[in-house]
């Protein structure tokens, strides 16, 4: 009979994690809960934890509630620790699965959104920031524009990747570029594709250089206020 391959099932730390920046790390991907600006919030917390892991493919949750503050306070994520800190035109794709869903109670203020930065030098300081938003909950993206309104205006409109159609926008965060790829409607739950996609967009039509490194590869849920339950059940991405 036909030899069945079989993923293999990892004995993974499911231990939830509740510290600012505490971690865990399985296989070629880190854990991050990752609370950076929990001090803008007048009081709240986040827990999360790996579910599962097989093959490539890893399940995880997270948890938060904040109260006060606009910034965000938190983006508990996946960070992918191979095949990172390569010049970007060394790399010739980035396949990705992304299923995930999230309830919320009550007034939410949140993002779900793979985070990507590049450097000038392998591990150097950041210089850009590429932002490609599955989910936009009552929040919106950084812009050097905004209209009388309060809203973000894209520099670009009606962009058509990887079986969707997403607005660009361009700003900075005070310390380096942000490029936002936000969807012009709805929320994409279930995404597959290739997200090195949009980083060859931005090198073909907004001057961001193919010499510039892939520092960071991240994909999680960006929390402001509200209560929310995250949950990926299914998460992989490689970089070739």
């Amino acid at each position: 009979m036909p030899h069945m391959h079989r993923h293999h099932v990892r004995a993974v730390d499911t231990a939830p994690i509740s510290g600012q920046y505490d971690s865990v790390n399985v296989g070629q991907y880190s854990l991050l809960n990752n609370l950076w600006g929990e001090h803008d919030a007048a009081f709240g917390s986040q827990t999360s934890q790996i579910t599962s892991m097989e093959g490539s493919t890893i399940a995880w949750a997270t948890n938060w509630t904040w109260t006060g503050g606009k910034q965000v306070k938190s983006f508990a994520d996946i960070q992918l620790n191979t095949g990172i800190n390569q010049q970007l035109s060394a790399i010739s794709s980035m396949p990705s699965t992304w299923r995930w869903s999230q309830s919320n109670t009550g007034a939410v203020v949140a993002d779900v959104a793979y985070d990507l930065f590049t450097s000038d030098t392998a591990g150097g300081s950041n210089v850009n920031e590429i932002m490609i938003w599955l989910a936009n909950v009552n929040s919106g993206p950084i812009s050097a524009q905004y209209n009388a309104q309060g809203q973000a205006v894209p520099i670009v409109t009606n962009i058509s990747l990887e079986g969707y159609t997403w607005n660009l926008y361009s700003g900075s965060n005070g310390s380096n570029q942000v490029y936002s790829f936000l969807l012009t409607s709805g929320t994409a739950e279930s995404f597959e594709g290739d997200i090195y996609l949009f980083l060859s967009y931005l090198i073909d039509n907004e001057g961001m250089s193919s010499s510039q490194y892939l520092t960071t590869a991240q994909a999680g849920t960006e929390a402001t206020s509200g209560t929310a339950e995250f949950t990926t059940s299914a998460y992989d991405l490689t970089i070739n």
